[in-house]
């Protein structure tokens, strides 16, 4: 357990930052007044995501494996950490779903069949619900999570391991 403790922790910090950025985006309007600019503007969120990958890879360095980690630990540790993110997002959409933003699907349902992306509201609903984020979420997690760890590791890992 104790080997996995700053992935954990991380993958929760990872969560609560992403929650905290779906209120961020409900205050300033994007899942209503100004969902036009929402598709664009939630990839803002790539910036905190890559920096706190950052610093969980550099906290594992510092702190399990003494300050000398090698490419292949730090990508077992970004794997494990993505994992977990993944296994968070469910829950981490329902509250956003549920809780922080309960009108998202109905506003991004309308605005998408006014805009014309989707000829019905049937077609709009298939695609804006929770289990399609919820599944689109995690799996995102995890694959942007092992891109940014194979990355990051150039350059974090220790250079004689």
């Amino acid at each position: 357990m104790k080997s996995i403790q700053i992935e954990i922790k991380w993958a929760l910090i990872f969560t609560i930052v992403g929650l905290l950025w779906m209120v961020l985006e409900k205050l300033v309007g994007l899942h209503d007044t100004y969902i036009d600019y929402h598709i664009y503007l939630t990839n803002l969120f790539a910036i905190p995501a890559i920096v706190m990958m950052v610093l969980a890879l550099k906290d594992k360095k510092k702190n399990f494996f003494g300050g000398e980690m090698s490419y292949k630990q730090g990508m077992k540790s970004g794997i494990l950490l993505s994992i977990f993110i993944g296994f968070l997002s469910p829950l981490a959409q329902w509250v956003t779903t549920n809780v922080i933003t309960p009108d998202y699907f109905p506003n991004v349902i309308q605005r998408s069949v006014e805009l014309g992306y989707y000829a019905t509201t049937a077609d709009a609903e298939a695609q804006f619900n929770y289990q399609n984020y919820a599944i689109q979420g995690a799996l995102g997690a995890i694959v942007m999570g092992f891109i940014t760890t194979a990355i990051v590791m150039i350059f974090i890992r220790s250079k004689n391991s």
